[in-house]
């Protein structure tokens, strides 16, 4: 009886002089805040930096040392960016234009989504793999026989033109993102709805459409950003105010006092009202893009 009071002493203290320290029992949550940190500040520099530009004065954009914030900050570069262009019309484009591309793309792909997840056919898979192979085809390898090909239609510098052909370089990645959601779907929702008397249609927008909800508009936010971002088809089959949108707007702005220099106080203000809509479409779409990434990662 007095050994086993004598050895519990004993049992305590090396428990106590094996218990971890602070860095032991935290050490990799503080190094995972840490590369957080890290990741964070890369990412939002690039965006700081744009915007303290945006307000600098010319004079300070390239003291050296560099100023970290400016020491009279000015919209003065906005006020001259909306004089050397025509803002609010390269704006009102590319919402057209992005806007226009990611719903086309959105509904063409769905369609085409459900036909080659659902129905089989000749040559499904042939086609299957011919889209998968186009999204590794360069933009630039196309762009003459698509430049005759608009000409030839008179879709030049137009909105329609500029719509379909966006829509052309997302819709392969798209179809292919669509598919794999659909066939998560367990067919025997669909085959329910055949035996109570629904046709294909009815199935399709009554059953199919509120399950993909959350995969297509993920899709539309995803090609709205792409298309938004866009400057070689607006740059190339663009040629009058009315279509250019803000990415070739860009490209335009020029420094009045030399031919060689551009102005990046101007650059860095119009680059602000670029992000500006990107990251609202983040932000408030942010639940919807998470459940629709979330159901294409569950298995039916």
């Amino acid at each position: 009886m007095s050994t086993n009071v004598v050895s519990r002493p004993c049992e305590y203290t090396a428990t106590a002089a094996v218990r971890p320290n602070f860095l032991q029992r935290h050490g990799q949550s503080i190094l995972l805040y840490v590369c957080f940190a890290i990741f964070a500040v890369v990412v939002l520099a690039p965006f700081y930096f744009i915007f303290v530009s945006s307000i600098t004065p010319s004079n300070e954009l390239f003291e050296v040392p560099p100023r970290y914030w400016p020491s009279a900050p000015t919209a003065d570069s906005y006020n001259r960016m909306m004089d050397a262009v025509p803002f609010f019309t390269y704006f009102r484009n590319s919402l057209i234009f992005a806007i226009g591309s990611s719903a086309l793309s959105v509904i063409a792909a769905g369609m085409a989504a459900y036909a080659l997840a659902r129905i089989k056919f000749p040559g499904s898979n042939i086609i299957y793999l011919v889209l998968i192979l186009s999204v590794a085809l360069p933009q630039i390898a196309v762009l003459v026989p698509m430049f005759e090909t608009l000409k030839t239609f008179k879709m030049i510098s137009t909105h329609h033109g500029l719509i379909i052909l966006m829509s052309s370089l997302v819709l392969p990645y798209t179809i292919m993102t669509l598919v794999s959601f659909i066939k998560q779907i367990p067919a025997e929702i669909e085959e329910a709805a055949y035996i109570d008397g629904a046709n294909t249609a009815q199935i399709i927008l009554r059953v199919v459409l509120p399950l993909v909800r959350p995969a297509l508009f993920t899709m539309f936010l995803i090609n709205f950003i792409i298309s938004w971002n866009e400057l070689l088809y607006p740059l190339v089959f663009t040629h009058n105010v009315d279509t250019k949108t803000l990415s070739v707007g860009l490209t335009e702005l020029t420094d009045p006092g030399s031919t060689y220099t551009k102005p990046w106080d101007m650059m860095s203000a119009m680059s602000v009202f670029m992000i500006i809509p990107v990251l609202l479409i983040i932000l408030f779409g942010q639940r919807m893009i998470i459940s629709g990434l979330s159901r294409g990662a569950l298995k039916g």
